[in-house]
């Protein structure tokens, strides 16, 4: 009992992501208020994976301040065709429901992090 115990609160540790995973159904909702930075991404790309790790933390980091977001744009191939996504990673930072800001490719966390506190 107590090593299931150990292992379940192990499994709640791993799950923790703060983003949020973006659909047609959830998208405009999502930007529609405050500041987001959204993720466009593909499974199969080496950067976008690369850059994962540090949107997690941005999520964690922001939380209550900013929603950091993620699209899949396999799955939501309607969504990058809508914005405009021909390079991935590419992220779009939202400000009430408008794109202010854009950066395309993998960079920092700071970079990142600037870009997102230009908005607050």
């Amino acid at each position: 009992m107590k090593i299931r115990y150990n292992f379940q609160n192990l499994i709640k540790g791993i799950n923790m992501a703060k983003y949020v995973e973006l659909t047609a159904d959830n998208f405009e909702a999502t930007v529609a208020e405050g500041v987001t930075m959204v993720d466009f991404w593909a499974p199969w790309c080496g950067p976008c994976r690369m850059i994962a790790p540090v949107i997690e933390e941005l999520a964690e980091d922001f939380e209550g301040k900013a929603t950091i977001a993620k699209v899949n744009t396999d799955e939501q191939q309607d969504l990058a065709v809508k914005y405009g996504i021909r390079s991935i990673p590419a992220i779009l930072f939202f400000k009430d429901g408008e794109v202010v800001d854009q950066m395309v490719g993998a960079s920092s966390k700071d970079a990142f992090a600037e870009k997102i506190n230009a908005q607050l």
